[in-house]
């Protein structure tokens, strides 16, 4: 912006300078001429009363010297007689003989200037003065030296304060940027100092409005999700009662621990939730500790072998001997798991057949999961967030892709090889992966 400023402010002040410096050179120039003509012409008519006395040579030499001009000026005779040396060309001296004309003419070395002097019995002297060519152009060469540098000091300073008005816009864009940038990041603390022209003001006052807002709503909705989250507690007291009412059958155990792992995920959420607002990476949060995918998968599909046995669902699984580590949290990694395997559960019917496979790359884990139900019919659909295409909430396959994203992967739908449907997830392994 800075150099688009300059070059604008630049382009101004030079057709404005060139604009009135042109028309003022030449004004000087025919100045100068017009100055050292017209005293020739004074000279030459300073002649003619001398010559109306006397058109003796000496007497004319003497008036010649006392104008100071010898060599500016020189007089013809009637009698053809020469005081002085003639620049003039014959055919001008013999014209204004002949015509009794005044002729002003321009010569290859300069101006002359013809003026006939009729005096008694109708003879004729012609006075000539003769201007040397760098005598017409004398200080007009200085005059445009001084204009020129008077144009160029204008030009410059324009260009400056147009710099130093760039600049000014520029620091302040920047600030502004940067701040977004850290706002994206999430850095919520960030703010600017508004700075700059009127309108970069306005927009870093709306600018820190709106980081102020995106902390309150922020707020709102974790204290939402904590309020959502403790209400939850209610049902899983009953369901707590449910599973005393039971007595020590294996039923009720399962229940007793299905809900004592519910309890303590809404536990951990309550307690995110009610944390004050942080940054994340922007603010210097430390990374995650790697967690090993092989480990995880096979302690969350050991929990759903019950159920899946209780379904006549036939379970197979594959881990990679390799070490699996990714710089992911395992709470995060495990809901991971949870998503997957439940949406087997809920979207293909009892008896339905799945596959759990962990594989390792250079540089990549990849967890898949297969299934042998009817598969997914819109796999760009199923990936939308807020966006079933079975009947649930449309947020699993969404928390699933952001978790891979963060982890340095991708989530991708495909048909199975059993005929349903695959859901691969990649995670980038964490350090060398040693």
């Amino acid at each position: 912006m800075r150099r688009a400023l300059a070059g604008i402010s630049l382009a101004a002040t030079l057709m404005i300078a060139l604009s009135f410096l042109i028309p003022l050179a030449l004004l000087v120039r025919e100045q100068a001429r017009d100055r050292v003509t017209t005293a020739a012409e004074q000279r030459a008519a300073a002649l003619a009363p001398v010559l109306a006395l006397t058109t003796r040579p000496a007497d004319v030499q003497q008036a010649v010297a006392g104008l100071g001009s010898d060599d500016q000026l020189a007089v013809r005779l009637p009698d053809g007689g020469l005081v002085g040396t003639l620049h003039a060309p014959p055919e001008a001296l013999d014209r204004a003989v002949g015509k009794r004309e005044t002729l002003a003419l321009d010569i290859a070395d300069g101006w002359i200037y013809l003026q006939p002097v009729v005096l008694d019995r109708n003879r004729v002297a012609v006075v000539e003065a003769y201007v040397p060519a760098g005598y017409l152009t004398r200080g007009v060469w200085a005059s445009w030296g001084v204009m020129s540098l008077l144009a160029l000091g204008l030009v410059g300073g324009s260009v400056l304060v147009a710099d130093r008005l760039g600049a000014r816009v520029v620091r302040s864009s920047r600030s502004l940027k940067r701040a977004s940038l850290a706002l994206g990041s999430g850095d919520l603390d960030v703010r600017v100092e508004p700075d700059g022209p009127p309108e970069l003001q306005e927009a870093g006052a709306a600018f820190n409005t709106m980081a102020d807002r995106v902390v309150e709503l922020l707020a709102i909705e974790r204290e939402m999700v904590a309020d959502l989250s403790h209400r939850l507690r209610t049902p899983l007291t009953a369901l707590y009662l449910e599973a005393d009412l039971l007595g020590g059958s294996p039923g009720a155990r399962r229940i007793t621990e299905a809900v004592a792992q519910l309890e303590s995920e809404l536990d951990s959420i309550i307690t995110a939730a009610r944390t004050p607002l942080a940054a994340g990476p922007a603010n210097g949060a430390k990374p995650a500790r790697p967690s090993e995918v092989t480990q995880v998968v096979a302690m969350r599909l050991d929990f759903w072998s019950v159920l899946a046995t209780q379904q006549d669902r036939l379970c197979e699984r594959s881990f990679t001997p390799r070490p699996t580590p990714i710089a992911f949290p395992e709470d995060d990694l495990a809901a991971v798991v949870d998503a997957l395997i439940g949406n087997v559960f809920r979207h293909t019917p009892q008896g339905t057949a799945f596959a759990v496979r962990v594989e390792r790359t250079d540089r990549h884990v990849l967890l898949t999961v297969d299934d042998a139900g009817p598969g997914v019919s819109d796999p760009d659909a199923a990936l939308t967030r807020g966006v079933s295409v079975g009947g649930s909430t449309g947020l699993g396959l969404d928390i699933v892709g952001r978790a891979a994203r963060a982890a340095g992967g991708e989530l991708e739908i495909t048909r199975a090889p059993m005929g349903g449907a695959r859901v691969r997830v990649s995670f980038g392994l964490a350090g060398d992966g040693r």
